[in-house]
């Protein structure tokens, strides 16, 4: 960064400075100035600072602003693609232009997320599409390859970002041909890492983070050596997130995409090689039966819970061997061109995997298999991260920053700290907590209902439903149902409908699932008076500011299920060590959880609304006062008939007016 400047934080946020002036109805607030300056101090002393903020803090440009006046080269890292393209297309600039700064700014996806010329043309030339619909997508995928300067798939309106065409115009780490595809020059990908190689200030998401770090990849394996600091958003998920890619896995989906680019390969420069293409077919085959051997779906086992499944070892035997062979012949044909050479590469990395998994090299990780409706995954995850993620912040100094709107439980960080091994980090970290600025005895009620029957009672939906309906009723709409499992989701879902129906009241009803999460949220805000019955995937990242959502119901405090192969091996070795996992690692996590999905509610200082916590345990139980203390302070009722007045109260939604 080749500017200096003698602007500071406070001079920024001040009711007359820069941001005042450029950015229309920007007010500071008290938490989001001491916030700035913390992260100010953070950044200019390479120290760890860990950061709760409250909704509407305004986090996000309290580390922006000091970021940006730092001087330094600075790596943000977000839990969603969503967040990361708001920050470059929208908050950067807007600051950036508003301070004045001359800085450099890059946006950096994982590869899949860019048009790959060398794999969309092999298959717009020879590709097994499913569909008529798949090769319409992949044509229009080529058009807007010839015109677009970044090939960011989020910018071809289009195809949708999950249509399976993009399966074959993109790569992935596996199949990407690096500096041997023939099409480098042009590449994306490429492009995309040199920007980020010359920008000050990298905006990146955690899963591309942890992927390139973990794996010594190209992208973050260059950056980070160079940059001064790095600031997780959404940092509640890094230890989700750290687990996964600081593990191993092998699916079925990367042994069929294997075949199926080794077939296209063989196509192209080795086509008088019938052996490699039988061999293709053999080994889909094997994959399939692996898949096949285990009789469930959407489900999570435990390496102990298939000993006895005699098919599925006997499958896995199958696949072994015929990996095998098909590496041998592989191998005979991998001069041929680059990409058979990197089929080569890609088989032998898997073999190892898989053989690791077989027969594990470390004692301290978890082995587990994970089935999906049309594939199966072999997963090995580390009992702990935290030697492993303190190991990644080591060596060159720099800044890190980890902030949320839930990390703490009440103002303990121990738990998070404790999950990523920052209680080990020299000089000791920081860590605060600022709340929100709104005013949530007026603005919010949090509603204990009464006489819940325990949860894990068959007929505990529908228990949920009834306290649910009235809050709707009142509310006229307007309301999300957040449930802990899809079963329930489905029950209380149907319950609902039957009391709209005998009540005759004409309220749009929609349930995760009919759509796409971003096409559910459009309805849900443009309807204004909609009923939405969903499950985890809507419990964080969700904003629906103003009147169209006035209550929230979670049915369960979400704790995480005790058959979980990954927890229940982190508890029996938590156990081990005589601490205690309930207080020290389940609870925490379930707390965080709640403050996610009671976080959809109060969005701006305007809105009004109930969250209800149907969960008998947090009254019954010691730890519920934890729960509900780690809330907002809400104003709390008990009572029904007062929850109701509170939302009859409120303003009619916009389609009742």
């Amino acid at each position: 960064m080749l500017f200096s400047t003698s602007m500071n934080v406070e001079q920024a946020f001040a009711p007359d400075g820069p941001l005042a002036k450029a950015i229309p109805g920007f007010a500071p607030r008290r938490q989001q100035v001491e916030m700035a300056e913390h992260i100010a101090f953070t950044l200019k002393e390479n120290r760890v600072l860990v950061a709760e903020a409250g909704t509407g803090t305004g986090k996000t440009y309290a580390y922006l602003v000091p970021a940006l006046l730092n001087g330094g080269k600075v790596i943000i890292s977000t839990g969603t693609k969503t967040l990361q393209d708001q920050l470059f297309n929208r908050d950067l600039p807007t600051i950036r232009a508003a301070l004045k700064v001359p800085v450099a700014v890059a946006l950096l996806k994982g590869r899949a997320n860019y048009v790959c010329h060398y794999h969309l043309a092999r298959n717009l030339a020879d590709a097994r599409l499913q569909t008529p619909e798949d090769a319409v997508h992949l044509r229009a995928i080529g058009r807007f390859m010839e015109i677009s300067q970044t090939g960011d798939k989020a910018e071809c309106p289009e195809v949708p970002e999950d249509a399976a065409a993009w399966m074959f115009a993109t790569s992935s780490r596996d199949n990407c041909l690096g500096q041997e595809c023939p099409n480098i020059k042009e590449c994306f990908v490429a492009a995309a890492r040199r920007n980020a190689m010359d920008a000050d200030v990298v905006v990146v998401n955690h899963h591309l983070f942890f992927a390139d770090v973990s794996l010594r990849d190209a992208s973050m394996g260059e950056l980070l050596p160079s940059c001064n600091a790095v600031i997780f958003d959404e940092a509640h998920q890094l230890p989700e997130t750290a687990s996964l890619f600081f593990g191993e896995s092998v699916s079925t989906s990367q042994l069929l995409e294997l075949a199926r680019d080794t077939r296209s390969e063989t196509v192209a420069a080795a086509r008088d090689c019938l052996d490699l293409i039988e061999a293709t077919r053999k080994l889909e085959k094997a994959t399939r039966d692996l898949r096949l051997s285990v009789q469930a779906e959407n489900a999570r086992f435990g390496f102990a819970q298939m000993e006895d499944n005699k098919p599925f070892h006997e499958a896995l035997d199958a696949l072994g061997d015929e990996l095998a062979l098909f590496c041998a012949i592989v191998e005979t044909q991998a001069e041929r061109s680059e990409g058979l050479a990197n089929c080569l590469r890609r088989t032998q990395e898997l073999q190892e995997i898989l053989a690791r998994w077989i027969k594990p090299e470390n004692t301290d990780w978890v082995r587990w298999v994970e089935v999906f409706s049309q594939a199966l995954s072999l997963n090995a995850t580390p009992l702990s991260i935290a030697t492993i993620f303190k190991r990644q912040m080591d060596g060159h100094p720099r800044a890190w920053v980890f902030t949320s709107a839930t990390l703490a439980v009440g103002n303990d960080f121990g738990h998070y700290c404790r999950e990523l091994g920052l209680h080990w980090v020299e000089p000791p970290i920081e860590t605060a907590v600022w709340g929100s600025p709104f005013d949530y005895p007026a603005q919010a009620v949090l509603y204990a209902p009464q006489g819940m029957p325990e949860p894990n009672s068959p007929d505990y939906p529908d228990a949920v439903a009834k306290v649910a309906f009235p809050l709707i009723r009142a509310a006229q709409g307007r309301t999300f149902v957040l449930c802990t499992s899809l079963k329930a989701m489905r029950r209380i879902h149907e319950l609902i409908g039957d009391y709209l129906e005998r009540e005759k009241l004409e309220l749009p009803l929609l349930i995760q699932g009919e759509g796409s999460r971003t096409e559910l949220l459009e309805r849900f805000r443009r309807l204004g008076n909609a009923i939405l019955v969903a499950s985890q995937s809507f419990w964080e990242g969700v904003d629906v500011p103003g009147d169209a959502l006035s209550v929230v119901v979670i049915d369960k405090l979400p704790f995480a299920p005790p058959d979980d192969p990954v927890l229940a091996a982190r508890i029996e070795h938590m156990q081990k060590s005589g601490r205690s996992p309930f207080m020290e690692y389940q609870l925490p996590r379930a707390v965080i959880n709640v403050k996610q999905g009671a976080g959809r509610l109060i969005r701006t200082e305007r809105d009004k609304g109930v969250l209800a916590i149907c969960d008998p345990r947090m009254l019954t139980k010691p730890y519920g006062k934890r729960v509900w203390q780690s809330l907002p302070p809400m104003t709390r009722s008990k009572v029904e008939a007062e929850v109701v007045a509170f939302l009859e109260d409120l303003p009619p939604p916009a389609s009742g007016r």
